[in-house]
């Protein structure tokens, strides 16, 4: 014992004795004790384990279960000795929920039983400590329109960037600087917390930090760990950044994400830290707790595929409740967006890592499951002394008050940084008070604005005037906590005291194969699930088998001459085609899990070869079956060669075509990383490989300078192979028309084909090596390439004049102002001049007035900051009431459910919600999140397009009608769907042109625009573009602001908003929340969900509706000055604690009726609601508010849609038009790609149009032909897609809130592609018209040019009709190249139409390629009488061979015209037709 003693009074000098808890410890190991026989029993366990060698003793533990007994001994505790890598699930499961009942309070028994652990044997765990040291981080941003994407703008930059590799630089670029010289320490053991104003560089610091900065950034200064630098070390693994953007597979389910990262991420050095730890305790002979050891003994193994910590880690984050969901993303429903944050967090925080770096990782949670989450994280900070640097957005007083060390950041410089006690006294001795029932964190973020600081000022005798955040910096460093700081980083670490164990040296940390294993598992988990997309594959690939069987069916097939054995060659070249694109459906997955292999590489998770390698081996066999299958179906029933050996030949090549195939298109989503330039990319790599592969043009026709593509081109060795294989059989070994030649041979000279057998092996050596380079040059691809995609910070041309007219940072009016209310761009920008550095802060977009006092607002303050309370609405409006009687709603059992046995067939989403909404009365929705908080208000604005409705809604006492409750209400979506290519005003136009009255003019329209502008606080932002969220354009509060506007303008009565300050700062937060408050004093009923409100926020509310898990109301009625209603409400019953002093009511009352605070009262909050005077009341209400007021009529439209379909048109098109001009990435890309298929079709086929000598001379133009165009449309086919997709997304919100029907939009969106096909054919024709050189006669020209714009058109079209049709634009893609296969094989290129099978004919006729190759051959050909050579038949002239050999009619000119132009209408016409039918989207 006294050596225990010895080490316990070291280790009591090494820790703090704040944590030392041997109450505890101690009542924990003896409590569960029954007898002493349990504890001999035990003793002796544990003894024979001590004994075991030292690999064995680390992976075996005592795990305690209670057996049941008969009456005579009750259930009894066993302990059993388990081998800690083989506990099953369920043992797993049992074993983490008796330990953690409780998230935060048992997190916390563990952990001090842990740190007890030891201390015991004084063992101090290694620690890490983060400095960074004048910290400068620069970026160059764009100014002015240069910044908007238009299709010039985008040419000039690419044009630029090329002469800026010359060294000329034209461009008006800035410095803009993001983080500006800062200095500070985050030290181990004590939770830091990063707040400041959005855009104030958080996120970089936290990267920079992390060692992840972007490259095009200038970085100067120092960090270091413990005293090493990032280049000593790999701060990757040693840190841990958690970003805010939440990337995940959204296949896989939660447990499962965190299963693969934890195998990947390893233990670190748990397992050394546990080896140590047994060897101590066996020297001193202590016996560990059975539960804690076999707790670290299950976290520290290497290599188990399902850890502890996995079940550990979803216990404290919460997420164990939907562990087998899966994730989910924009086609798979998966977790909730608050659970989805939650992932991210869980998947970093699986691994060994302990310094954590966070960004905003509570987005989109409610206040309390904030609350529990930090607090575990203060917990594994104060007891395993890990280093945690969060960066927050709108913590809760409590939660703020978790942390030990405050980082306030803002305009990109350091404001304070040390403990939480003194920054208040910081900002008093400045002269700034926090005040009353207002959160510190909300208080900090607003004092450094130049619009929220006066508010805060004490003293009133001295004037106020604005304090720069330089000035806060500068004070800072006065103040005593700044300069202890100072002294500390003054002195460098002493490396000495770090442990080497707390930094990671090693890339990888587990072994190759374990994370090979890891990745396999993934991939085979991940084909399993999109077994569909297999699957569709399979039964595509027999149903085209099926198709070519038949048309080259073996009756129809003769091996009399060259003519027949050509037919043959057809078949076989459509095999190979066939095969070839069957492995285009890899590119677009691949390409969809690229951005989390990126995050995966990017964390250092796995090295890029291990997601490659099980990549391209689980997919063999897949191949295998799909080419058997193939093989079977095509092989017999075309009648190619019959013995046994020609046919395993075949089947061995079609399977390497397939396989060089998918290498290849891996490899050009590799490199090209987005789907718009893959399609380009990888359509251009395929039309060389095409045009070369000696099929189109025979070898001997190959231009000089293209014959390298020959030998280079995969498909020459495939054809070559093909060929030999079939015709060397002996039944072709008869002689030819010359009487010499077997046919066999003849036809391999006159297609140009190496007449030797070797070629079949050439072949297929040669297939084999391309598919082994392609899968390396991908996973090349994926080490050394980063994700596209550039943030591009802009700033307008107003403000860079500005910045440059701001005085010196000393004096008063820093900026020289227009007008009251321009606000300038989020994010500071300095430019130098000589050596004074003139420094001028953006402001960041915020208040005027008061946030705080937001009812009352003082109206003489109000004048002076010209707002007037009511203000902001010009056109009059009719105020609405909405009363909601009995609603409940149903959806269908999830067939998950059903197989866990569930036996009903609907699930009960609301129950029973009764309550009314009033106008000039702004009335918040709660509950926890799942509560069906947005599943209420989807039923009442009538957007829920499934399940079970019942229950009476009506508006102003008549029943509601969808049709004109569409045109008095507005929906503000929780997700922010905008156009991403139209600035924030023309959003604004739009929607108030198409949604106004026909009565308001023009005029008044865009004066109303204005007004909403200014109401929202846009109008400084009038210019900029939407983007994408998370990757361009707008920030996420600008978003939700433009997202108000957008329903704002519509002029409605009843407003509902889907959580509008979810992912919002409490600044951003406060001007939304203003917005909604000015919304309803103009007398609107407006209705908001709501997640975890401040104060500030929360008592912005008049009315509450709180709801509980299940869909009950548990609340219903007026907040209260102070919300000293709902506090009385709950306070009154028997049990509640009361509330504490300068808590925040709405987390309070979340937290009072929680599910464990009604098991603890043992009631249900509903029924005791439903018993209340309050409940009475409501009735009373509803009854009242449920009959029309006299005098009163029920709302009537003549009309369903507010506009006439004239008007509703021409204001799509405007956007339409808008979007595609600003559409670079598409358009550009589009046109350069046409130019570039131009090109080479022109140098492959160098006037080929001269040459008339034999049939195979009109073969090879024909296929020149053919391809070029076909390959042109297929590429706008696919790349048309996924613009479609987006813009659909947006168009449901659109026409769901009324604003037109389906037919306007659907013409408009045809019509804007019309000029680009135009310009595209333009040059297209006129290029390979000239290059080709064909006769130059105006009327054989302007043929030319009407077959390929109709041809070009019609495929656009086509793309578009797929997507209409389809869920989504992979599903799209897979379906639209169905076709392209038949598309191809009826073309009359393959097999000629008068060989075609009876039974197909009719299939040519409604073949669009088959037309267009129809007219351009038709057009240049039927007038031409001279004679040319035809092997194996007499001569005959082109006019003839056309007519007789290809069935080309030269008089049938005006009926192709008329199809071509058919087609593309028809087309439109389905696109038109589905759009307005089918919907996709499920609520």
């Amino acid at each position: 014992m006294e050596g225990s003693n010895l080490s316990r009074s070291i280790s009591r000098s090494l820790s703090r004795s704040s944590w030392r808890m041997e109450g505890v410890f101690a009542s924990g190991r003896y409590s569960r004790r029954t007898s002493n026989i349990d504890e001999d029993e035990e003793a002796l366990k544990w003894a024979a384990i001590e004994r075991l060698p030292t690999y064995d003793r680390l992976r075996t533990s005592i795990l305690q279960t209670f057996a049941e007994g008969d009456h005579a001994r009750p259930n009894t505790l066993q302990h059993r000795e388990v081998d800690v890598r083989k506990l099953d699930v369920n043992e797993r499961q049992e074993f983490i929920d008796r330990i953690f009942k409780v998230a935060e309070e048992d997190n916390e028994k563990y952990l001090s039983k842990f740190r007890n652990r030891l201390e015991k044997v004084g063992i101090r765990l290694p620690t890490v400590e983060v400095r960074f040291q004048n910290l400068t981080v620069e970026a160059d941003s764009y100014v002015g329109s240069r910044a908007l994407p238009t299709l010039p703008n985008v040419a000039l930059n690419i044009a630029e960037s090329a002469l800026g590799l010359c060294g000329i630089s034209t461009a008006k670029r800035r410095k803009l600087t993001i983080l500006k010289d800062v200095s500070g320490i985050i030290k181990p053991s004590r939770m830091a917390l990063l707040l400041g104003p959005p855009s104030s560089g958080k996120t970089t610091l936290l990267l920079a930090l992390a060692g992840k900065l972007d490259n095009d950034l200038r970085v100067r200064g120092e960090i270091s760990y413990n005293g090493y630098k990032l280049n000593e070390f790999v701060p990757r693994k040693t840190s841990a950044y958690i970003s805010q953007n939440d990337v995940h597979i959204g296949e896989m389910t939660v447990k499962e994400t965190f299963d693969f990262s934890a195998r990947c991420q390893g233990v670190g050095t748990r397992y050394d830290l546990l080896a140590e730890l047994a060897r101590r305790e066996k020297e001193a002979g202590i016996f560990p707790e059975a539960e804690l050891d076999l707790f670290m003994k299950a976290t520290a193994m290497e290599g188990t595929e399902s850890s502890l910590i996995t079940d550990y880690t979803l216990k404290i984050l919460g997420l164990d409740i939907c562990k087998d969901t899966i994730v989910g993303d924009e086609m798979h429903r998966g977790v909730s967006g608050g659970q989805k944050k939650r992932v991210t967090t869980g998947e970093m925080i699986v691994g060994p890592t302990k310094t954590l770096l966070m960004d905003e990782i509570s987005t989109g949670l409610d206040s309390s499951t904030t609350y529990q989450i930090v607090k575990c994280f203060q917990q594994i900070v104060h007891l395993t002394e890990a280093t945690i640097f969060m960066s927050l957005l709108q913590p809760a007083p409590e939660t703020f008050d978790l942390f030990d060390d405050i980082i306030l950041i803002s305009e990109g410089q350091i404001v304070y940084q040390g403990p939480r006690e003194h920054i208040i006294e910081f900002f008093e001795s400045c002269g700034f008070r926090c005040p009353e029932r207002k959160g510190t964190a909300d208080f900090l973020q607003e004092v450094t604005s130049r619009k929220d600081q006066e508010q805060y000022w004490i003293n009133r005798n001295i004037p106020y005037h604005y304090i720069t955040v330089s000035e806060f910096a500068n004070r800072f460093k006065q103040f005593h906590v700044g300069m202890q700081l100072e002294n500390e980083l003054s002195v460098p670490f002493d490396k000495s005291k770090g442990h080497r164990a707390a930094l990671v040296f090693k890339k990888y940390t587990v072994p190759t194969m374990g994370l090979l294993k890891a990745c396999w598992d993934k991939e085979l988990l991940l084909i399993k699930r999109n077994s569909f997309v297999y699957i569709f594959k399979t039964a595509q690939i027999c149903i085209i088998g099926i198709i070519a069987a038949t048309v080259f069916f073996r009756t129809k097939m003769h091996q009399r001459d060259e003519s027949d054995a050509a037919v043959y060659i057809g078949a076989i070249l459509f095999t190979m085609i066939m095969n070839m694109f069957n492995g285009f459906s890899e590119l677009p997955l691949t390409i969809a899990r690229l951005p989390v292999f990126y995050k995966h590489r990017d964390h250092l998770f796995h090295p890029p070869w291990t997601y490659t390698l099980p990549n391209f081996l689980l997919r063999i066999p897949i191949s295998i079956f799909e080419a058997i299958v193939w093989v079977l179906l095509t092989y017999y029933p075309i009648g190619f060669a019959p013995e046994a050996s020609r046919f395993f030949k075949h089947l061995l090549l079609v399977f390497l075509v397939q396989q060089m195939a998918a290498g290849m298109f891996r490899l050009i989503s590799g490199v090209c990383r987005t789907m718009i330039i893959a399609n380009t990319g990888g359509a251009l790599m395929l039309l060389l490989v095409f045009l070369l592969g000696g099929f189109i043009l025979p070898k001997r026709d190959i231009r000089d300078w293209w014959i390298w593509g020959y030998w280079i081109s995969p498909l020459t060795y495939a054809y070559n192979g093909l060929t030999v294989n079939e015709l060397f059989a002996p039944r072709w070994s008869k002689p030819a028309k010359d009487g010499v030649t077997p046919i066999g041979l003849a036809t391999l000279n006159n297609f140009d084909v190496f007449a030797e057998k070797g070629w079949y092996w050439i072949g297929v050596a040669v297939l084999l090596a391309f598919t082994v380079l392609y899968n390396v040059l991908f996973t090349f691809a994926l080490m050394y390439l980063n994700p596209i995609g550039k943030k591009q910070a802009i700033i307008s041309e107003e403000e860079a004049t500005e910045m440059e007219t701001g005085g010196n940072s000393r004096e008063e009016p820093r900026l020289l102002r227009p007008e009251p209310n321009r606000e300038i761009a989020p994010q500071p920008l300095y430019s130098t001049d000589g050596n004074n550095t003139r420094e001028v802060a953006m402001q960041q977009m915020s208040g005027r007035g008061h946030p705080s006092g937001m009812r009352n607002v003082d109206s003489m303050r109000d004048s002076t900051l010209g707002v007037s309370p009511k203000k902001g609405m010009v056109l009059p409006f009719q105020p609405l009431a909405m009363s909601f009687d009995s609603v409940n709603y149903y959806v269908d059992m999830p067939a998950e459910m059903k197989e866990q046995g569930v036996t009903e067939d609907r699930l009960q989403l609301l129950r029973e919600v009764t309550g009314a909404f009033r106008p000039g009365v702004l009335t918040a929705l709660m509950g926890v999140s799942g509560a069906g908080k947005t599943t209420l208000m989807d039923v009442l604005a009538g957007r829920k397009t499934g399940g079970y409705i019942e229950g009476d809604v009506r508006i102003s006492g008549y029943p509601k009608n969808q049709e004109t409750f569409a045109r008095i209400s507005g929906y503000c979506e929780q997700t922010d769907i905008h156009s991403p290519q139209v600035t924030i005003r023309e959003s604004l136009i739009y929607s108030a042109f198409l949604r106004l009255p026909r009565e308001v003019n023009n005029e008044e329209k865009m004066k109303f625009v204005d007004e909403v502008m200014d109401l929202v606080e846009l109008d400084n932002l009038k210019d900029a573009i939407v983007g994408l969220p998370g990757v361009t354009g707008l920030s996420t509060e600008q978003r939700k602001r433009l997202t108000i506007a957008v329903e704002l303008v519509a002029n409605p009565s009843i407003i509902f908003m889907d959580e509008p300050t979810s992912g919002l700062d409490a600044r951003a937060a406060a001007i939304v929340m203003r917005t909604v408050r000015n919304t309803v004093d103009t007398g609107r009923t407006v209705v908001c969900t709501i997640h975890q409100p401040s104060i500030d926020i929360f008592e912005a509310f008049d009315e509450l509706l709180l709801m509980k898990r299940g869909g009950q109301v548990i609340y219903s009625g007026p907040l209260g000055r102070n919300s000293h209603k709902i506090i009385e409400y709950f306070e009154a019953i028997p049990g509640v604690p009361k509330i504490k002093d300068k808590y925040n009511p709405a987390t309070w009352m979340l937290e009072v009726s929680s599910i464990a605070a009604e098991v603890r009262l043992g009631m249900d909050f509903a029924e005791y609601y439903k018993t209340s005077s309050l409940y009475q009341r409501n009735k009373a209400l509803i009854r009242e508010l449920s009959t029309p007021p006299p005098g009163a009529k029920d709302l009537y439209f003549p009309t369903q849609y507010s506009q006439s379909t004239w008007e509703q048109f021409k204001s799509c098109l405007w956007k339409q038009w808008l979007t595609y001009w600003r559409s670079p990435d598409y358009n550009l890309v589009r046109f350069f790609f046409t130019l570039a298929v131009a090109f080479v079709v022109g140098t492959v086929f160098w006037r080929v149009g001269k040459k008339r000598g034999s049939s195979s001379d009109l073969n090879t133009i024909i296929g020149a032909l053919y391809g070029s165009i076909f390959f042109v449309g297929v590429n706008n086919c696919q790349t048309v897609q996924p613009v479609v997709a987006v813009e659909r997304t947006v168009f449901y919100r659109e026409r769901a809130a009324g604003m037109y029907s389906a037919l306007p939009y659907a013409i408009a969106q045809v019509i804007s592609e019309i000029p680009y096909v135009f310009v595209q054919t333009i040059y297209f024709a006129f290029i390979v018209y000239a290059m080709v050189s064909f006769e130059w006669k105006v009327e054989k020209v302007l043929w030319f040019f009407f077959v390929s714009f109709f041809s070009f058109l019609y495929f656009t079209y086509y793309g578009m009709m797929t997507v209409s049709i389809t869920p989504n634009h992979q599903v799209a893609s897979i379906f639209g190249a169905a076709f392209y296969g038949l598309f191809n094989l009826f073309s009359g290129f393959f097999i000629p139409r008068p060989k075609i099978p009876k039974w197909w004919v009719w299939y040519y006729w409604i073949c669009p390629v088959a037309w267009t190759v129809y007219g351009l051959i038709v057009s240049q050909y039927r007038d031409v009488e001279i004679t040319i050579f035809v092997p194996g038949e007499n001569n005959q002239t082109i006019k003839h061979y056309i007519e007789d050999h290809y069935g080309f009619k030269p008089n049938f000119m005006g009926p192709v015209a008329i199809v071509l132009v058919a087609f593309p209408v028809f087309f439109a016409f389905i696109f038109a037709f589905s759009i307005k039918t089918l919907n996709f989207q499920t609520r």
